[in-house]
């Protein structure tokens, strides 16, 4: 058994960079699609697609660095 239990390192990987993916793809579809669906959207609305492109762009990112690269190395 490894330092950090008995973890599936590529699993892990994969998904967190799919959830990265996902989360940008909702915030920019809801930049893109939200106000031809529902007119005008109000300014909460824009920042909350915008942090979920951003949080997106951070997870997809740090997900293989962190469970491709970092924990593999540190057992």
């Amino acid at each position: 058994m490894g330092r950090y239990g008995d973890l599936d390192y590529p699993k892990l990987t994969r998904r967190g960079f799919a959830l990265g993916v996902g989360l940008l793809v909702v915030g920019l579809l809801g930049e893109v699609l939200g106000p031809a669906v529902v007119g005008s959207l109000p300014t909460w609305g824009h920042t909350l697609f915008l942090d979920l492109e951003m949080l997106g762009i951070l997870v997809g990112l740090f997900a293989p660095l962190v469970f491709g690269i970092a924990l593999p190395l540190t057992e």
